[in-house]
């Protein structure tokens, strides 16, 4: 079981996938493995073939299901994107992964998609791809065949353990975000990790209701049941006014989900009666105490929080199933997974105290592609790899996240990179300057403010700047809060912070080095700590973090 093609455990006249609708779509596991060698014979005829990079910009659906799995059994590369990206968006990824084929909804290519213009625009092969009702298959109709043309046929492949079978980009602190390939073997291990902390069996069946562009849906949401042969209810998209007529009709009794879908839920109305919930699963986003209590005390279910990345192949902790303890505020213990608290040397630390978090497992990928620069620097001299959030340990071992390393924004489980939305604003022609920065959001834990600094003559106001941004940028992208700097001659951010961060006292151990995005400001004093006091004069990211938020936030009020 260590391919995704012999992963997929359940019985032949089971239920594997229902999508809802009228009438709803029941799949078992027969037709489903019958419609996924079925696709992967179109695509192999297509030239599909080993390493062939296939992106699939689709909404949740029967038909990503098959032509994902497909992709992965032909021993290609499965490289799903977010429907909802721009056209400049697509021809970042596309061109980033050499897209053999694109495939896009019914329709997408009469209406000139941003999907569509983009593969265009890299000669990648274009295919709607459907659920065709009158022949109750999933329809794979090649629009353009670009640098597939005159490719000979394929056969149908068996795929290998090692095979990369999923890329994925993540977002880091450089504006280039990382490639993140992920074997059959990498995700057939978070596949039985999952199965094994929540005990999953064949008469499970979840409401799926996370992007299966991301791995907290396609691991947990998708992979983990087919693994389990248990089944998952499909819509398209997360609807609070469906959420509980669909688990209830087609018989749920768990779902996972970011923090955010489970405040919308309880900001709906409860149904009555209460389906039983076996438990609900918090991931991707830091799930405060309070909605985890509000949770339990609405459902009448345990909830589970647990710890993901993309280069995890998604799991890495979680709290226990009862009668194990789970610990509001922490995510729990290492499932699978050997987890341990590092300190900048890499050496373990005393239990309760800060480090970073670090872990080792099957299921974690061997490194980026394309760059040496980031793998050397992700992976520790012990081959563990270092996850960039900082943690610790309490006394029964439980993982207690206390901040982050890196400085990405954790919108409601979307990872944004601050350097590729100020590189956007930049391009902007009245900013002058421009910098982005986590707020915190009631909904979302986290949202994007900017601040910006215009070019002398030049006008703009907030929501100016965020239409500009929606045209560039994906939805979630777009800042909440956008504050305007007045100067009276141009000036450098860097030195504007360094002004503000002057009027802040420094209250931490003896620093060691910036991000790489604010590399070169220095303390307004000598570091009066450490063995190096007299020389160190660089802030420690946690402390220029904690800064830099209070200055921005003084400056832009």
């Amino acid at each position: 079981m260590t391919t995704l093609q012999s992963a997929i455990q359940g019985a032949p006249d089971s239920v594997a996938v229902i999508v809802p609708g009228k009438p709803a779509l029941e799949v078992t596991y027969k037709d489903l493995v019958a419609e996924v060698s079925s696709f992967q014979k179109k695509l192999a005829a297509l030239g599909i073939t080993t390493s062939s990079p296939v992106s699939i910009a689709l909404v949740n659906s029967y038909e990503f299901i098959v032509s994902f799995l497909a992709a992965s059994w032909q021993r290609a590369i499965a490289a799903p994107l977010n429907p909802n990206y721009k056209q400049e968006e697509f021809e970042f990824y596309i061109e980033d992964v050499k897209s053999a084929i694109v495939l896009v909804p019914r329709g997408a290519y009469a209406a000139a998609s941003p999907a569509v213009k983009a593969a265009q625009k890299f000669r990648a092969a274009i295919a709607e791809c459907y659920w065709d009702s009158a022949r109750r298959e999933v329809a794979l109709d090649v629009k353009e065949r670009g640098l597939l043309e005159g490719a000979p046929s394929q056969p149908s492949l068996v795929p290998q353990p090692d095979d990369i079978a999923l890329v994925l980009h993540t977002s880091g602190t450089t504006s280039r975000p990382k490639v993140v390939p992920l074997t059959h073997r990498n995700l057939t291990r978070t596949m039985r990790n999952i199965q094994n902390t929540y005990q999953l069996t064949p008469a499970d069946r979840t409401m799926l209701v996370m992007p299966l562009f991301h791995v907290h849906g396609l691991l947990c949401g998708l992979l983990a049941p087919l693994l389990s042969g248990g089944s998952m209810i499909v819509p398209p998209r997360f609807s609070a006014t469906d959420f509980w007529r669909d688990f209830i009709a087609h018989g749920a009794n768990w779902y996972t989900a970011v923090p955010t879908i489970h405040q919308i839920l309880l900001k709906h109305p409860v149904p009555k009666p209460l389906p039983k919930i076996r438990f609900i699963r918090s991931c991707s986003s830091p799930l405060s105490p309070t909605v985890f209590h509000q949770l339990e005390q609405t459902f009448h279910a345990p909830v589970l929080e647990a710890y993901a990345m993309t280069e995890a192949a998604h799991q890495m902790t979680s709290n226990p199933l009862p009668p194990g303890k789970r610990k509001p505020g922490t995510v729990g213990l290492g499932q699978g997974v050997e987890v341990v608290i590092l300190d900048d040397a890499g050496n373990p630390v005393p239990q309760g105290k800060e480090g970073e978090i670090c872990i080792k497992g099957e299921n974690v990928t061997k490194g980026y592609l394309n760059n040496p620069s980031a793998n050397a620097s992700a992976f520790t001299k012990d081959g563990y790899f270092r996850t960039g959030d900082q943690g610790k340990k309490d006394e029964d071992g439980y993982v207690i996240i206390t901040g982050r390393i890196k400085e990405l924004i954790n919108k409601g489980g979307e990872k944004i990179s601050p350097i590729e939305l100020d590189n956007v604003l930049a391009r902007h022609p009245a900013v002058s300057e421009a910098v982005s920065f986590a707020i915190p959001d009631e909904m979302y834990g986290q949202d994007i403010g900017v601040a910006i600094v215009l070019k002398q003559g030049h006008r703009l106001n907030e929501e100016e700047l965020k239409k500009w941004v929606g045209e560039k940028l994906a939805k979630f992208k777009v800042p909440k809060k956008v504050s305007f700097a007045i100067m009276e001659r141009e000036i450098a951010w860097g030195q504007v912070l360094i002004v503000l961060i002057t009027r802040y006292t420094l209250r931490t151990s003896c620093p060691r080095r910036l991000p790489a995005r604010f590399s070169g400001v220095l303390l307004p004093r000598p570091c009066r700590r450490g063995r190096d006091a007299q020389s160190c004069r660089f802030l420690s990211h946690r402390a220029f973090s904690s800064i830099y938020y209070s200055a921005v936030s003084v400056f832009i009020s």
